[in-house]
């Protein structure tokens, strides 16, 4: 009989759906690593949530593991790379806790605007200090959302109905969806510009890591209140508590840490800022939704094959998996290349499949394109919901197939076109390995490789060796350098592949480099 193991504490409805589903379960919350990984062997299912650490020594253990459930969003406490070398298919549940991870947020809001929490300490303390809490109205503030997903727009729609101006900024929200939500669509610099309240609803990534830093406070309203109920990392908390300390900022009202779980913190004690421990998604409701999704899917997964919101790996039926396999890692590798080089909103993706692979059911592979391209900035985005959240987000979908390819025996080119430009990128296949052949139409031959830079320039005499010499200042190891061109003197682009991840100053100094157009750190 197939076996689950409930590593974390959860709804008693999950162990009820195992059971009824002929599935034999474990409820054993609460163990130590070293005893998850001595007992983990016996079980084909796990469902945790955020406590359970599902490191890679974890998986080595598990003999007979097949799937990794996560009732809730994030993953970061599983060892993806580990699990997808094993076959352990990692799901999540991107949607359980939605709304009560917008309602945390608008009342943090709420009580932020009224020093709710401040002025019951000081009521029960007996001070009747009615003159010290002054608050502000939310009725005619305007709403900075940062983030308009699932949660954010949430957040938007609850602001809207308390007669709140709301701008947002999100690259992937299209002109048409902000029309539906009732919100401006602005750039980040005019949303801190206009913002009398901010909230955050994005995930933590390169490129969002510290977007609330000290330059951003120098570009915001004075008295500005920040609400963070997303991830720890969005906002520099050394930042935060010096514009706190000089005034800039009125107040601020965390969820979520850059440390947690957060027993000790420089903002801990500021008599401006209000803390809850990341109780974002803590609710009946919501623990109930994700408990019900994850035991369902597991179930789906042992029983019958089906895959639902997994992390590492597409909805494809076992006879076409062998075929589209190569294909795979090629389709994910374009569309993380695409969204990683794309800046401003998403209108419409094209994916063209010729050659051998049109042959093929590409219905998996285009879903795999989508999640790559829009992961950089939607990491709950997976293979299984990437195309609902494009059809969420008004970008227009094509896919074309051609049973002939002129100089590849496979080729899959996808074309991304934004808000200000159109892009696209090729690749093909070589001895079953993924490959770049084209970048904005200029033939460009390169394997993909976990760090990357991208560049685009202009075709000068010299530029190679600026681009070594600043790299070799920085102590970054040149592995492959890939040139392609339109013409002489014209525009061209380069990849380079390096041997580790960059720092931003070696950034810095790169895009200074004379010539250069644009350059990006990429990660495969």
């Amino acid at each position: 009989m197939l076996k689950v193991l409930i590593s974390d504490k959860m709804s008693p409805l999950a162990e009820q759906i195992f059971k009824e589903r002929g599935l034999e379960v474990d409820y054993k919350p609460g163990m130590t690593p070293d005893e998850l990984k001595a007992c983990i062997g016996e079980y084909d299912g796990l469902a945790i949530r955020s406590d359970t650490k599902v490191k890679a020594d974890v998986i080595a253990a598990a003999a007979n593991l097949k799937v990794v459930g996560r009732a809730g969003i994030g993953v970061d406490n599983v060892d993806i790379p580990a699990a997808t070398a094993k076959g352990v298919v990692v799901m999540n549940t991107p949607f359980g806790n939605s709304i009560t991870t917008a309602e945390h947020a608008v009342a943090m809001m709420m009580a932020l605007a009224r020093d709710i929490p401040q002025a019951s300490a000081s009521t029960h303390a007996g001070k009747w200090e009615k003159s010290k809490f002054m608050g502000v109205e939310l009725f005619g503030k305007t709403l900075g959302v940062i983030g308009s997903g699932n949660i954010g727009s949430r957040v938007a729609e609850r602001a809207l109905g308390l007669k709140m101006r709301v701008v947002a900024f999100d690259p992937y929200l299209s002109p048409e969806r902000a029309k539906d939500l009732g919100v401006e669509k602005v750039e980040l610099d005019e949303l801190f510009a206009r913002s009398d309240f901010i909230t955050l609803h994005t995930p933590l990534t390169d490129s969002t890591r510290g977007i609330i830093s000290e330059k951003s406070f120098a570009k915001m309203k004075a008295g500005v209140r920040i609400i963070n109920c997303a991830r720890g990392g969005l906002v520099d908390e050394a930042a935060l508590k010096a514009a706190l300390d000089d005034g800039r900022v009125a107040g601020a009202a965390l969820d979520v840490f850059e440390e947690e779980p957060a027993k000790q913190n420089i903002l801990f004690g500021h008599p401006k800022v209000i803390c809850t421990p990341h109780l974002g998604a803590s609710t009946k409701e919501a623990q109930v939704n994700v408990a019900v999704q994850v035991a369902e899917q597991i179930s789906d997964f042992l029983l019958t094959g089906a895959v639902t919101n997994a992390i590492n790996m597409p909805s494809v039926s076992a006879e076409d998996a062998p075929k589209l396999r190569p294909y795979m890692k090629l389709v994910e590798y374009l569309g993380s290349f695409a969204g990683q080089i794309t800046r401003t909103g998403i209108k419409a993706v094209t994916i063209e499949y010729e050659g051998m692979v049109s042959d093929l059911n590409t219905k998996p592979l285009t879903a795999i394109v989508l999640s790559g391209l829009l992961r950089p900035m939607l990491d709950s985005v997976n293979m299984v919901s990437a195309p609902a959240v494009a059809k969420e987000r008004n970008i227009s979908l094509s896919e074309t197939k051609r049973e002939t390819c002129a100089e590849y025996q496979t080729l899959v080119k996808l074309t991304v076109t934004t808000e200000t430009q159109t892009r696209s990128v090729s690749g093909t296949l070589f001895a079953g390995k993924p490959r770049l052949v084209e970048v904005n139409g200029i033939p460009v031959e390169a394997e993909f490789a976990p760090h990357m830079l991208f560049f685009t320039n202009k075709d000068k005499p010299g530029l190679i060796g600026k681009i070594g010499s600043a790299l070799g200042l920085a102590g970054v190891n040149i592995a492959t350098f890939h040139l392609g061109r339109n013409a002489v003197g014209e525009d061209a682009v380069a990849l380079v592949q390096i041997d580790g991840a960059l720092k931003s100053d070696t950034l810095d100094s790169l895009r200074a480099v004379p010539n250069v157009v644009r350059v990006e750190a990429l990660h495969f």
